[in-house]
């Protein structure tokens, strides 16, 4: 299985491209905030460095200052808002994408808008992620730190849906290569029976599904989001589902996060991208279930 990064700039001369293309790795990250909102910027710079306390922020008010800065050295990601002062942000995202010369910069939508958004009309192409809003400034932080300072190791099990065994080889070595617990089956059918015999124990089937959309047997992995949503009553928060999928047809995916998908990762998959998201979902259901735990161990008023 090979993980792709986005192509390279072909006007950047091949000398200058070897210089200049580095995937983000570094202590001291440059992450370059572009909102109109002052407040906004303020409050992103100060938990990036809360979290990331050699991190270098970029705070641009408009689409042009973030174009200039752009001009002036390599970043290591970008986030901005979906509407700015000058331009939308996915314009911007766009010329990112056109001029910036590195290989791959993550380019995060941060928005209160992000679901409505997914569901209509999608991102495009151009975006990297997308963070709501809604989650709060220092969720982001910690978002954001996934890309620039990712985690080397992680404890939770992992229901990994995918009829490729290539793929599923490549894929669940490498989760496991980070600590993860890896229960693959080939089929909708098998993850179904995995999770009946996980309720029957009164206990979780998984900390986080990660599906393929197309697979062996009667069932796609749309049609699993539908019975888990549906028929298991598990929400998002209960049990995270993240879905892989080569299918860039906007509608298509706009029904995936319409039956209950937590997140969507494009194939060919970038390592790094599967495992931020990957590891943000895990992050989701357990501390919502630590959440549980402490309030049913909290003791009642008499």
């Amino acid at each position: 299985m090979r993980f792709a990064s986005a192509p390279h700039p072909h006007w950047i001369a091949p000398r200058v491209q070897a210089q200049l293309t580095r995937h983000i790795s570094t202590d001291a990250p440059r992450v370059m905030v572009v909102d109109g909102s002052k407040v906004a910027r303020r409050m992103i710079e100060q938990v990036l460095k809360a979290e990331l306390p050699n991190a270098v922020v970029i705070p641009c008010e408009t689409g042009a200052d973030a174009q200039r800065q752009l001009e002036n050295g390599i970043v290591d990601l970008v986030t901005t808002a979906l509407t700015l002062p000058d331009m939308e942000g996915l314009a911007l995202a766009r010329h990112v994408r056109e001029h910036a010369p590195q290989a791959y910069i993550p380019i995060v939508v941060v928005s209160g808008s992000v679901q409505e958004r997914l569901v209509g009309e999608g991102f495009g192409a151009d975006v990297t992620d997308y963070f709501d809003k809604g989650l709060g400034f220092a969720a982001l932080a910690q978002f954001i730190r996934g890309y620039v300072a990712p985690q080397s190791r992680a404890e939770g099990e992992v229901l990994y849906v995918e009829d490729s065994k290539v793929v599923a080889l490549a894929t669940r070595r490498m989760l496991e290569k980070y600590g993860l617990t890896v229960n693959h089956v080939v089929s909708v059918e098998d993850a179904l029976a995995l999770v009946d015999t996980a309720r029957a124990a009164f206990r979780a089937p998984a900390d986080v599904v990660l599906t393929d959309v197309y697979l062996k047997g009667g069932l796609t992995g749309k049609e699993l989001l539908e019975k888990l949503r549906g028929e298991y009553g598990y929400s998002r928060g209960d049990l995270p589902v993240l879905v892989m999928t080569a299918d860039d047809n906007p509608a298509n995916q706009s029904a995936l996060l319409r039956v209950g998908a937590n997140d969507l990762v494009h194939k060919p998959v970038e390592e790094r991208l599967l495992l931020t998201k990957l590891l943000f979902q895990l992050k989701v259901s357990q501390n919502r279930r630590r959440t549980q735990a402490a309030a049913a161990d909290a003791p009642t008023g008499a």
